[in-house]
């Protein structure tokens, strides 16, 4: 294809994308128009890609970090073959595809859904970090993002990752038109300050005086292509809503379609219809390793005293060993979370993401995208720092596996700035999610194996400190099971707990049937899905239910339970015990203790629940 053709294709992208957003009365055409010239040329001459087979493992990767300009996009589809001006004509309306920002549940060409600004960098180098490290099929990663979202911290934990990694088979491309939303960006249109930034990053660094000029923008693609040892990204100063007088680098019209769309049309040489032919990726095959052999988890003898930490890191290890498609990743406490277990038996399929936590699962966004199936693990108070990117992964579809440990009081003497307190509300909030809360060894064991082959988000809490293992490795721990671990026909109270606090409760139990009260004793280790069945056979049986937890009482174990009884039925008498104060440092016990969640405030409470259930 020629400039000038070049040229016209980008005026074409501009037309579309102006009639997609009229046609839906919203969208973004501005923020589509600006970046028309870098799309043109880089589908048109650059990109390899087979719209038909878009699982070839050698296709290069497109991105779209500033997901509001899907008009663009679309309307390269359309260029491309991919889907008709009958569907452009569909964007953002009810069952339509094209959603005002992308997302690969309803498209299969896109990676990664985008619009919460600052995340398509990030998975972009989760991407290359695969097609380097473990795909090897020479594919690219080319991520084009605006200027406002370089102001997102998360962009530049993405930049010092790619430039430490080295990875030279991603490209950014950023669209400096210099407004943002409500007016001008940081930086406005001043190359040079991002220029600086990218190259203390270690970045190539290829600065595009006019993005609208074809043939300058072919060369910075060029030299992208050429460039070893680095990643580059091509800084590029454009004009929002450029080629229609009206629009053109003015403030106020972010988000909104053109006044006059036919007049800008025309403006803008009216409709075309050139097609182009993406250049085909080479012949390349999926790269996955066999698995190694049957899985041999570790197993525990029951009355030892274990972490759960200890054996999730035992068991992902043995996982790695059986099944060559898990990866790992850990936020720089790989020693702490027992992620390092992997990494010394596997550290080809290991990541360290160091203190970068929405990098961390943007990277296991990125594997997971390639068909890995990650493992992501850190404290799980930081993955609160991450919550945003948890979101999107599951706006996405994607299948993630995440870890935290050293969750709730139980820590002890590290203080609140180091306790999980919000884990469990944070993960049971997102869309499609599954939170388990082993309290044994055995258990950890058993699911960690079970989540590698879940949907969708999957979140497992474990703790710093030793438990008895209470089950034998031969259990089995079905997602959305309980495990009733005390009960009899007399029993006049259910205690529900998980983790730390299961062995409070069982404790607990002891203490009242020594004084004559009966207490049924419920594992909640599925916390969502959550076992409804057995909760409400104990409500109906016992009367009573007593929820105990190491965690806020928002969002928790406790409102876990109380689903169980959203269908209308009478709900039972009902105490939720919860960390209510803001701890400080103590001894494990001090810290269950002070916070009422120990097995004396857990069977002071029982007494009185049952005392008031009994009374006249």
């Amino acid at each position: 294809m020629s400039d000038h053709q070049l040229s016209e294709l980008a005026q074409q992208l501009r037309v579309d994308s102006v009639r997609a957003a009229a046609a839906a009365g919203s969208g973004h055409p501005t923020s589509s128009m600006s970046a028309a010239e870098l799309a043109a040329v880089l589908f048109a001459r650059h990109f390899r890609y087979d719209f038909e087979r878009p699982d070839h493992p050698g296709n290069d990767r497109f991105v779209l970090s500033k997901g509001h300009a899907s008009p663009l996009m679309y309307s390269v589809y359309k260029a491309a073959g991919a889907i008709t001006d009958e569907e452009l004509l569909t964007f953002r309306e009810l069952g339509s595809r094209l959603e005002g920002h992308p997302t690969p549940q309803r498209l299969p060409w896109v990676e990664t859904a985008t619009g919460s600004l600052g995340q398509g960098l990030p998975v972009g180098v989760g991407i290359a970090l695969s097609g380097k490290r473990l795909d090897r099929t020479g594919y690219r990663v080319w991520v084009l993002c605006g200027d406002s979202e370089l102001a997102e911290g998360s962009i530049w934990e993405a930049a010092e990752q790619a430039g430490f990694e080295d990875l030279d088979n991603l490209t950014a491309i950023v669209d400096v038109n210099r407004l943002g939303q409500r007016g001008e960006t940081r930086h406005g249109h001043d190359l040079d300050a991002y220029a600086r930034r990218f190259r203390a990053f270690g970045w190539h660094v290829v600065e595009v005086g006019d993005g609208h000029d074809v043939d300058a923008v072919d060369r910075a693609y060029g030299e992208a292509l050429s460039t070893a040892g680095q990643p580059t990204v091509i800084l590029a100063r454009t004009l929002k809503g450029k080629g229609v007088a009206a629009t053109e680098d003015k403030e106020g019209l972010h988000g909104k379609p053109l006044k006059d769309a036919d007049e800008a049309i025309e403006e803008l040489g009216g409709i075309r219809d050139l097609r182009i032919e993406v250049h085909r990726p080479d012949e390349a095959q999926e790269p996955r390793p066999a698995s190694a052999g049957h899985l041999q988890l570790p197993r525990f003898e029951l009355g030892e005293e274990a972490a759960t930490r200890d054996a999730f890191g035992q068991a992902l290890a043995a996982l790695g060993s059986a099944r060559g498609d898990v990866v790992a990743l850990d936020g720089e406490v790989g020693d702490s979370t027992r992620a390092e277990y992997f990494a010394k038996e596997h550290p080809e399929r290991f990541f360290e993401a160091y203190i970068a936590e929405q990098q961390m699962v943007a990277n296991a966004v990125g594997l997971a995208s390639r068909g890995w199936v990650p493992y992501a693990s850190t404290f799980a108070a930081f993955l609160t720092r991450a919550h945003d990117f948890v979101r999107m992964a599951a706006v996405s579809g994607a299948g993630l596996n995440l870890v935290g440990s050293h969750a709730g009081v139980a820590i002890g003497q590290d203080g609140p700035s180091q306790m999980g307190l919000e884990d469990l509300a944070m993960l049971r909030s997102v869309h499609g999610s599954t939170v388990l809360y082993p309290c044994d060894a055995n258990q950890t064991a058993k699911l960690v194996a079970t989540m590698a082959d879940l949907d969708g988000i999957r979140y497992l809490r474990t703790s710093r400190g030793k438990n008895k293992v209470i089950y034998g490795p031969d259990e089995e721990f079905p997602v959305g099971g309980a495990k009733v671990l005390r009960s009899s026909d007399s029993d006049r109270i259910t205690l529900v707990a998980a983790g730390v606090t299961l062995h409070e409760a069982l404790a607990a139990a002891d203490a009242l049937e020594g004084e004559g009260i009966r207490a049924r004793v419920i594992d909640l280790y599925s916390v969502k899905p959550v076992d409804r069945d057995t909760l409400r056979e104990a409500a109906e049986q016992t009367g009573c239910l007593l929820t105990v937890e190491d965690h806020h009482e928002e969002g928790g174990l406790g409102d876990a339970v109380l689903d169980a009884f959203t269908d209308g039925r009478p709900v039972p008498r009902l105490v939720r015990l919860a960390v209510r104060t803001m701890p400080g440092s103590a001894s494990p016990e001090e810290q269950l203790h002070a916070a009422g969640i120990d097995a004396g405030s857990i069977a002071a409470a029982a007494r009185l629940l049952v005392e008031h259930a009994v009374a006249p």
